[in-house]
């Protein structure tokens, strides 16, 4: 752009792509993240959120919770069956994992929590699950608790945030907000670090288990 043009922009203009500019600086990249002043490669810090108890209903109604996880590595994240958006492809990316995984010689039980409970009942939840044919053998779609629940177990343990926004008509969609991360938690029950579920990076997730699995 020349200088006569930068001249004939507002100055509200002006300041809006400033911040830009900087924002986009303040950006780090993975590697800026993982080298220190000196290029030496630094630890990965894990996030150390630790996960609440919970014991809930898996898609086939029996009882399933935390402590049928302790002692091991697992993914995690939250969804719902009538979702008109982003659980869809976040399933579908969450099956690639799964498979991914299988064919690494990974052993990670995977945990889907729903946040819309009074609707989605186990025998729904399976059907969603059986719709991006999921492998329950180690794919938990849990349900069984009030609103209230999910969104302080989520809070909490996942640091996010739960926010129903009923439909205005009938023709509306329901829609929820929810985190749109995979959460990964070591045998310990804390959270080790969170991937872009609609984007998720399979080769550092896959990294990051073998780490954990050591």
């Amino acid at each position: 752009m020349s200088d006569a043009k930068w001249l004939r922009l507002p100055i509200s203009l002006l300041m809006a792509l400033v911040l830009l500019v900087a924002a986009g600086c303040g950006a780090a990249t993975e590697d800026e993240k993982g080298t220190d002043d000196s290029g030496q490669q630094e630890e990965k810090q894990a996030l150390n959120w630790e996960v609440p108890d919970f014991q809930y209903k898996d898609q086939n109604g029996k009882s399933f919770g935390l402590s049928d996880l302790k002692g091991k590595v697992w993914l995690s994240n939250a969804m719902f069956t009538r979702c008109p958006d982003v659980c869809p492809p976040m399933t579908a990316n969450m099956k690639k994992v799964q498979d991914r995984l299988k064919k690494e010689g990974l052993n990670v039980e995977i945990v889907s929590f729903s946040v819309d409970p009074a609707h989605d009942t186990p025998k729904k939840l399976k059907t969603f699950g059986e719709e991006f044919d999921a492998d329950f053998g180690n794919w938990h779609f849990l349900t069984g608790y009030k609103d209230e629940e999910i969104q302080t177990l989520v809070r909490e343990g996942f640091k996010g945030s739960i926010q129903r926004n009923e439909p205005e008509s009938k023709e509306d969609p329901l829609t929820i907000s929810h985190p749109v991360s995979f959460f990964l938690v070591d045998p310990e029950g804390k959270v080790y670090e969170r991937y872009d579920g609609l984007n998720p990076d399979l080769d550092q997730l896959v990294k990051d288990i073998r780490k954990l699995e050591k």
